[in-house]
């Protein structure tokens, strides 16, 4: 077993024993995936403390407990079509590829072009470039072509709950979204949407992203 698997497992322990992780499903999506492929050759060092790091373009790839948060929190299952906005390097995509299989689907929009090619080459090198398509473009907006959604999630902070996003999610379906000020910690919100018209919205407390930058972004 090479150091990085040895840390990702001790990391994985650790998530479960916080509570972090709570199902078998995404302890072994968070093991599988390899996060030193994921991040600037500068920060590999540092792949498996439980923090987010910086990748560039002012933007930052989250801490795994909150992957495996959110994670739980969508209650992924195989075969599902997901949103994902904000992609950043792609290694949350990675993680809900795992949960969502072959026969799911991962669409992650991201407004920055650098990024977006990175994400894509770190997606094709470790094996996830099937299951996730990376697409350029103003995440606040949804994606209404491939629409509707079981689940989306948004990896960075809006003033608000974008209403395309809320158009665009299922019946049944969840949407995981940080709302707050871009200056200071926000509010994690999860949406389940009950009928067309109808959704359920529960706070699942503090958190603290970059923003979201967009037409229903700041």
């Amino acid at each position: 077993m090479t150091d990085n698997a040895k840390n990702r497992k001790k990391l994985v322990e650790h998530l479960v024993n916080q509570g972090y992780i709570q199902t078998e499903m995404v302890k072994k999506a968070m093991q599988a995936v390899p996060r030193e492929e994921f991040i600037p050759l500068e920060q590999k060092p540092y792949a498996y403390l439980d923090r987010p790091l910086p990748i560039g373009e002012g933007q930052t790839i989250s801490a795994p407990h909150m992957v495996a948060m959110i994670c739980e929190e969508l209650s992924l299952e195989e075969g599902m079509n997901v949103l994902e906005i904000g992609a950043g390097f792609g290694y949350n995509a990675a993680v809900v590829a795992e949960l969502v299989g072959p026969t799911g689907h991962v669409y992650s929009m991201e407004r920055i072009e650098k990024l977006v090619h990175i994400a894509r080459d770190n997606l094709k090198r470790t094996g996830y470039a099937k299951t996730v398509t990376v697409i350029l473009g103003d995440g606040s907006l949804g994606l209404p072509d491939h629409a509707p959604f079981n689940r989306i999630y948004v990896t960075a902070a809006a003033p608000h709950i974008p209403e395309p996003l809320k158009d665009q999610l299922a019946v049944g379906g969840k949407l995981v979204i940080p709302v707050g000020s871009p200056d200071s910690y926000q509010e994690l919100i999860l949406i389940e949407k009950i009928s067309e018209n109808e959704f359920k919205n529960i706070n699942l407390g503090g958190v603290a992203f970059v923003p979201l930058i967009g037409e229903q972004g700041w």
